[in-house]
Formats: C-alpha cells, structure tokens, sequence
C-alpha cells in the first residue's frame, strides 16, 4: 500500500478531484447529475472527513468517513471508472477503516448500492439484518466491526 495515499482535500485542485470523481461515478453514472451539489454544508461538517485516495500520485477514488465513535459512517464510496475492478476499492476501505479506528472507532457502517454488496462482503462487512433496505434508497446498510 506504499503507492497509496488518502488524504483531505485542501486546494481547488483537490476539491476538483474529489468532486468529479463523486459526480461522475455516484450520479452522472445513475442518472442523477443534475442533484449533485458540490457545497453541501455536510462536506465541511464537524466529524466528516471528506478524502481522496491517490495511487502513485493520481487521484482514483473518494469516500466521506463521518465520525461518530464508537462507529464510523463511510459514505459516497467512489472509483473512478476507468481503473476500476484494479484493486483500488479495497485499499480504500483499508485505509478508511484505518483511519475510523485511529479516531477510536470499533464499527463501520456505510449505506451500500445493491450492485455493491458481494463486494463488501468479500471486505468483510456483513449486512444489518434489522436494516437490510434503506428506505426508498435502493441500498443495503452494512457493518463491520473493526
């Protein structure tokens, strides 16, 4: 994982990154481009932590870890497209888990696309059994205690 870094948006060039990524692959891709919004105050929230993984440099993927110990929520999970299915996806979730666990946090949770679900699974999150569908979303709620 020497290739891989996750780190905070800071600049315009950052914020780009993780804005298009987040757009492309989580709404223009769904058909929902049109109700993204880049300024949602839930960005820049106490306790959300906005973050760009790079490998070797270029940014591949995107995640919100929101911290509310003893668990932490990640939301708007992203690969770019064209590298996904290459590994980056699971390195992400490492590296988030990583970092809930290094702000005393023993549980993920993220709200995850059916087409998404073997996948964490594989990563070892287990689905909610009292909450399998999100309401009216299309997602599953799954957990993983870390």
């Amino acid at each position: 994982m020497t290739d891989y870094e996750l780190v905070s948006p800071i600049d315009v060039s950052t914020w780009r990154s993780y804005h298009d990524i987040r757009r492309d692959v989580l709404f223009e891709a769904r058909g929902r481009g049109d109700v993204y919004d880049e300024n949602h105050p839930d960005e820049r929230a106490p306790g959300n932590h906005p973050k760009l993984l790079l490998y070797r440099g270029d940014p591949v993927g995107v995640i919100r870890i929101d911290i509310a110990s003893p668990r932490a929520l990640l939301r708007r999970v992203a690969i770019r497209t064209d590298v996904q299915r290459s590994g980056h996806g699971r390195v992400l979730l490492s590296l988030a888990e990583r970092f809930a666990a290094e702000h005393g946090c023993r549980q993920l949770e993220s709200h995850v696309a059916s087409d998404a679900v073997d996948f964490y699974q594989k990563c070892g999150f287990v689905i909610d059994g009292n909450k399998a569908a999100s309401a009216g979303r299309g997602s599953v709620l799954m957990k993983k205690d870390i």
